[in-house]
Formats: C-alpha cells, sequence, structure tokens
C-alpha cells in the first residue's frame, strides 16, 4: 500500500500535466497574445510537459516497473528538461525588454547552462552526484547540492537582470518574471532540506500556471488599449477629414449672407467657430466628457447646416438629462449622419430630434430623424462606408460599458440610441 507521501509526489505531477494541457488551450485560443508570447508558451509547457511525464515516470519504475534501466533514464531527462525552462525564460524576458538574444544577459544564462549540462554528463559516470542502485532506487551522492549550484546562478543572474530592465516591461510582465524565477529558487532550498516531498516539481509546476494567467491577462489588457487608442484615432481621422462640401457651403452662405443678413452671417460665423473649436477640443481629449459638451458640438454643426438647407432641416431638442458623460466625438458625428443621409431635395423636409431619458440602469441618448432611414443593410452590417464611422462610435461606446443601438423609426426614418450605464 502506498505511503501519503508517494500519493502526494504522484499527485503533483499529475496536478501538473492537467495545467500543461489546459495552459496550451488557452494559449493557442488566445486571441490577444502575441506571436513571441505564443511561442514561448508553447515551449515553456512543451519542456514542462517532458519534465512532468519524466518525474511520473521514475516514480512509476521504482515502485510498480522495477526497471533500472527506465528509472535512470527518465531521472536524466526529468533534470535536463527542468534546466531548460530557465533559458527560455531568459529568451523570452529580453524579447520582452526590447533586446536581442545576442544581449550580456543571454550569453551568461547560456554559459551556466552549459556548465550544467557538462555536470551533469559527469553525474552519469559517477556516483558522487546521484545514482540509481541495482535495486532501482533514486539515491543522491556526497556532491547532490553542486548539481543545484548552476540553475540557482541562472535564477540569481535573471533576477538581477530583471530588477535592472523592470523599467521596460508592464507591471504584470514584471510581476510574472518575478514569480517564475522565486518560487522554483524558494522550492530548490526546500528541496535540498527535505528528501520526501518532490518541491522542485511543485515550485515549477506553480510558477508555470502562474506565469501563464498573468503574461495572457497582461496581453489581453494591452490589446483592449491599442483597440481603445485605435478607435479614438479613427474618431479624430473622421473629424480632420471634414468634407470639404460642407466647409465650402458654410463658407458661401456666410458669403451671401453677409449682403443679405449681416446680423445672421455673424451668428453663422459664431457657430461655425463653435463647430470646429469643438471638434478640435474633441480631437485632443481621451477620456469621456460631460453630455452637455457633446450637446454643444452637436448643436452648433446643426446651427450651421439650418442656414444652408432653410426649411429642408428642423431640428427639436428635449434633454431635461444631462448629468452623465460619454465619449467624445459621439453624439455629433450621428447628428450629421442624419442631415447628410436624411436631406433630399427631392423629398419632405426631415427634422432631427435629440432627446434624453433616464433608465434603471443609466440614461439614453436618443437621436432620430424622418429621413430614408437605415435600411437593412446598415442595420445588419457594422461597419458601412456610406455612413459616419458607426462600427467606430460603437466600439468606442463598448470601451466604456456604452451601447449602440440602431434601428428604423417607426413611420420612416432611423432612430439611433446609446445607452449609457450609470457610474458605480
Amino acid at each position: 500500500m502506498l505511503d501519503w507521501m508517494t500519493v502526494a509526489n504522484f499527485s503533483i505531477p499529475v496536478a501538473g500535466l492537467m495545467i500543461v494541457l489546459f495552459g496550451l488551450v488557452m494559449t493557442i485560443a488566445s486571441r490577444y497574445s502575441d506571436k513571441a508570447t505564443r511561442r514561448f508558451l508553447i515551449l515553456i509547457f512543451i519542456v514542462l510537459a517532458c519534465f512532468l511525464g519524466s518525474n511520473m515516470l521514475s516514480m512509476a519504475s521504482q515502485q510498480f516497473i522495477g526497471n533500472w534501466l527506465i528509472t535512470w533514464t527518465a531521472e536524466f531527462f526529468e533534470i535536463l528538461s527542468s534546466s531548460l525552462l530557465l533559458p527560455l525564460l531568459a529568451l523570452y524576458m529580453m524579447i520582452r525588454c526590447g533586446e536581442t538574444p545576442r544581449s550580456p544577459v543571454m550569453y551568461i544564462v547560456d554559459i551556466i547552462w552549459i556548465g550544467f549540462f557538462v555536470l551533469l554528463g559527469y553525474a552519469q559516470m559517477s556516483k558522487s552526484i546521484y545514482y540509481v542502485s541495482t535495486d532501482n532506487v533514486f539515491h543522491r551522492g556526497p556532491l547532490y547540492p553542486v548539481l543545484m549550484i548552476p540553475p540557482v546562478l541562472m535564477m540569481l543572474v535573471m533576477f538581477i537582470a530583471l530588477f535592472r530592465r523592470r523599467d521596460k516591461l508592464t507591471r504584470r510582465q514584471f510581476n510574472a518574471f518575478l514569480a517564475y524565477i522565486a518560487i522554483p529558487l524558494i522550492s530548490v532550498g526546500l528541496q535540498m532540506l527535505n528528501n520526501g516531498i518532490n518541491f522542485i516539481v511543485l515550485g515549477v509546476t506553480i510558477a508555470t500556471g502562474l506565469l501563464m494567467i498573468i503574461l495572457l491577462l497582461d496581453q489581453t489588457e494591452q490589446a483592449a488599449r491599442q483597440q481603445r487608442k485605435i478607435a479614438d484615432q479613427q474618431a479624430s481621422l473622421t473629424v480632420l477629414q471634414m468634407r470639404p462640401h460642407f466647409v465650402y457651403n458654410t463658407m458661401m452662405s456666410i458669403y451671401y449672407l453677409c449682403e443679405e443678413d449681416p446680423k445672421r452671417a455673424q451668428k453663422v460665423i459664431l457657430d461655425f467657430s463653435k463647430y470646429l473649436r469643438k471638434n478640435f477640443t474633441a480631437i485632443a481629449s481621451e477620456d469621456p466628457i460631460p453630455f452637455e459638451e457633446e450637446l454643444e458640438h452637436a448643436k452648433a454643426y446643426l446651427a450651421v447646416e439650418q442656414v444652408r438647407f432653410e426649411d429642408s432641416l428642423f431640428v427639436e431638442y428635449d434633454t431635461p438629462y444631462k448629468d452623465f458623460e460619454l465619449p467624445p466625438l459621439t453624439l455629433q458625428p450621428l447628428v450629421e449622419n442624419c442631415v447628410k443621409h436624411g436631406i433630399d431635395p427631392e423629398l419632405d423636409p426631415i427634422t432631427v430630434t435629440i432627446r434624453t431619458e433616464k433608465t434603471d440602469t443609466g440614461y439614453d441618448v436618443i437621436v432620430a430623424d424622418t429621413g430614408p432611414g437605415f435600411g437593412a443593410t446598415v442595420i445588419t452590417e457594422k461597419t458601412d462606408g456610406n455612413r459616419i464611422a458607426l462600427s467606430n462610435i460603437r466600439e468606442r461606446l463598448e470601451a466604456v460599458g456604452a451601447e449602440l443601438e440602431l434601428a428604423d423609426r417607426e413611420g420612416g426614418g432611423a432612430v439611433v440610441t446609446i445607452h449609457i450605464p450609470d457610474e458605480e
């Protein structure tokens, strides 16, 4: 009957192999990890699987099979594969720090590992480090601690290199590397003091699992941050690429009004100036802004367009609720979309309505028009080149927990609803 320590030592690699399998699936399925991270984690899990498999085979041979050659081979590959985990981590750490594989740290780690490999080769020809006796039992020799010196040196070199390069890493990357170095280092110390529980196997398994979780979380966070940055850049480009005919028509309207109605021309110049100022302010803003600021932006735009279209465009405001925030450049582009695609000289005038409502979970901003409506294509497709970045607006809203809903208006026209959640 197996004692509790043997059962525990068998359970550790079994649990470790389950972590390996889970880690491989998560790494391969991850959409956000970059190529370097994916390759590193896959290599780490392959080497860890060899390490854990060799450890299980060695114990099984000693307990059940009773084959000296299997035990000796398994022990050799167990020790060899465990040592490969450190150079792999050092290589990935240098890549994340923006350095090449030929960095001084890698040369030092490689030299130490070569020394370890020579020492392991010597151990196969001498009983002074470790050996498998004729009765198929693994024994440590008097020089067994010497075999632990190269791995400890590699960990110390990497520990120093990590702290000297901490400014080149994200907080999560730093914590991941630190855990992967510190936990096995503590395990080696515990293993030297205890010959029962296999602390090295336990420590390496825990460290690898934490490494995977932290790195994938970091990659996901960076990907989300990058997507938001791209969306903001796209929004800025949308604003900068103002329709030339809109600017031209506005200036021509001002030109004619200067003679016909100077006071009205002054008002158009003021509204157009306000519109431009709001545009450039929105470009510089990265954080959500008060709804009232975005509303003023939309009002300035609509005031300019009402001069141009006169009796073809009517605007209604019903905004009793304004005490909330939303990303810049969300309301004004939606209003512009209504005007651009809603007004047709051959059709009836359109009315653009902007209103706000309080809901149980937050606020709704509704932009409606009486134009031709979206149509099935726009509603079902997230991106439409003929519209003003509806998909871009949706992505930027989703980044702050808000939602964008498109629908055809009953009786004709379109309705766009922005759902803004309450701040927690």
